[in-house]
């Protein structure tokens, strides 16, 4: 939540300073687009991070039985970059089955960065025109960038399990890193 209201923050911020300069920028001709792909940059950092830093024998480490182990987790965020992100592209292609294929970190983690190499294509060619455009998403209408935006969501969900996951194991969070250092 502190980086959320952080990256709100900065951009006000950045308006802010763009508007009192002597001479002012040129606005963002897509200021919605780019705050979306802004956070799922963060997003994409925090889980990736997180995928690194886990030792390879707390992979298989869950909290309770209940509960995904820490490399399914890793799975399932990759597996759900391809559902998100192809109803934006609009090709179709569907999630890889990482989450119940793939055991070790070399694998998960490589998973993980092509499902973003993939989405990453979503989020960089999507403009505020774009935006609204409606495709079908779980049967259900909805703007491509509010699927984006749903995606980033997901992704911080799931960034949240991991950082109890890494607490629990000792280690420090990625997103907590970065404020111990500034």
């Amino acid at each position: 939540m502190k980086k959320l209201l952080f990256a709100f923050g900065l951009a006000g911020v950045q308006v802010f300073a763009q508007s009192s300069s002597s001479t002012p920028a040129a606005p963002n001709p897509n200021p919605l687009s780019a705050a979306t792909k802004y956070m799922y940059g963060m997003s994409k950092g925090d889980v990736l991070k997180s995928a690194e830093e886990m030792p390879e024998e707390n992979y298989s480490f869950k909290p309770v039985s209940t509960v995904r182990s820490f490399g399914q987790l890793v799975g399932h965020v990759a597996d759900a970059q391809y559902e998100f992100c192809s109803a934006v592209v609009g090709d179709g292609k569907q999630p890889p089955g990482i989450e119940k294929s793939k055991t070790s970190k070399a694998d998960l983690i490589q998973g993980l960065k092509d499902a973003f190499a993939y989405c990453d294509q979503a989020y960089s060619s999507m403009t505020d025109a774009q935006a609204p455009v409606v495709v079908k998403f779980f049967n259900h209408d909805a703007p491509k960038l509010s699927i984006l935006n749903f995606n980033v969501v997901h992704n911080m969900e799931h960034y949240g399990n991991m950082v109890t996951y890494l607490r629990i194991k000792g280690l420090v969070p990625p997103s907590s890193q970065q404020q111990s250092m500034q």
